[in-house]
């Protein structure tokens, strides 16, 4: 499970590994597209109680036979710690595998991106003992993906796009062509995708507006369909009775109950029938993590049940 902005720039690569393909020509380098992955462990540590770790580590062999390792390594800000640990881990895993390396580091800012280009050295004097070039993908030459359309050829490219754009003024059209795109996606790779960015996104303003994308669904967003209608309203008026019931019984109720409220106007609003049950399980649930599954899965369901299905959050 994902579990930060840091980890979903990089294991965005372990789960999708069809990503390489269309990153590599960004970068300039061709990699035939049928070329198969293999996830190492990114564990360099030696005898010593010393832990180095990298990210991630792919095994990559490419249709006509050529075989390399791709470490991966997602930065945040500058560090020149990583000046000395980048050398090392690609002289290691060059050792332990028998295999060429390369280096790919993952920035969300330019300035950032152009401190890991390097190169970074050893020697000494004029004389240069090891020099390490990583590759970089950044802001700079990242594509900025304001279409439905090319976000749909290629959802991993789009999602990394998102998250390394994610400062940028540009960021509310890549979201909406992203959710967009998502629309018309199998309901596995939407759900995978949208948490993925979600996380990817951290602490930015863009990850409370793609959550607000993503609550009137993958259907469109702005073009005033009946889910989309139904959501807004349900969710005014959810938000109006919140604030006049948290008075009395809380501000975390009232959020529970605007949840609720929405999950089943939207179901009403699509004509899928609840019983009793349904309602009565939706409207007592105070887990705002659950009620916001259960209205993401309203959009999309075909039958009530597909609410309640096993891969819901957990209870805390």
């Amino acid at each position: 499970m994902v579990t930060s902005s840091h980890e979903a720039a990089h294991r965005i690569f372990q789960d999708r590994p069809e990503l390489l393909t269309p990153v590599f020509g960004v970068l300039g380098i061709p990699l035939p597209a049928k070329t198969s992955v293999e996830v190492l462990t990114g564990d360099a540590t030696e005898i010593r109680p010393l832990e180095r770790r990298v990210d991630s580590v792919l095994r990559v062999e490419t249709s006509e036979g050529q075989r390399f390792l791709l470490a991966i390594e997602a930065q945040g800000r500058k560090d020149p710690g990583k000046e000395t640990s980048w050398p090392y881990y690609t002289a290691y895993l060059r050792d332990k595998h028998d295999l060429p390396v390369l280096l790919l580091v993952v920035c969300k800012d330019r300035a950032t991106a152009k401190w890991a280009a390097g190169p970074f050295t050893t020697g000494y004097e004029n004389w240069i003992l090891q020099s390490t070039h990583p590759m970089v993908l950044g802001p700079d030459n990242l594509p900025v993906i304001t279409s439905p359309r090319e976000a749909g050829r290629n959802l991993a490219l789009a999602t990394l796009a998102a998250m390394t754009h994610s400062k940028d003024r540009d960021v509310d059209a890549i979201l909406e062509a992203l959710a967009s795109a998502l629309g018309s996606a199998d309901r596995e790779s939407a759900d995978y995708f949208f948490e993925l960015l979600e996380i990817g996104l951290g602490n930015t303003p863009a990850r409370e507006n793609w959550r607000n994308l993503m609550a009137v669904g993958t259907y469109f967003p702005g073009r005033g369909t009946l889910v989309e209608e139904t959501f807004l309203k349900a969710k005014a008026e959810g938000m109006a009775e919140g604030r006049a019931e948290g008075k009395a019984e809380g501000k975390a109720e009232g959020k529970a109950e605007e949840r609720a409220l929405s999950v089943l106007r939207i179901l009403e609003a699509r004509q899928i029938p609840t019983l009793e049950s349904h309602r009565q399980r939706i409207t007592e649930c105070s887990d705002l993590d659950v009620l916001d599954h259960w209205l993401r899965r309203a959009i999309t369901a075909t039958d009530a049940e597909d609410l309640f299905t096993e891969d819901e959050p957990a209870d805390d």
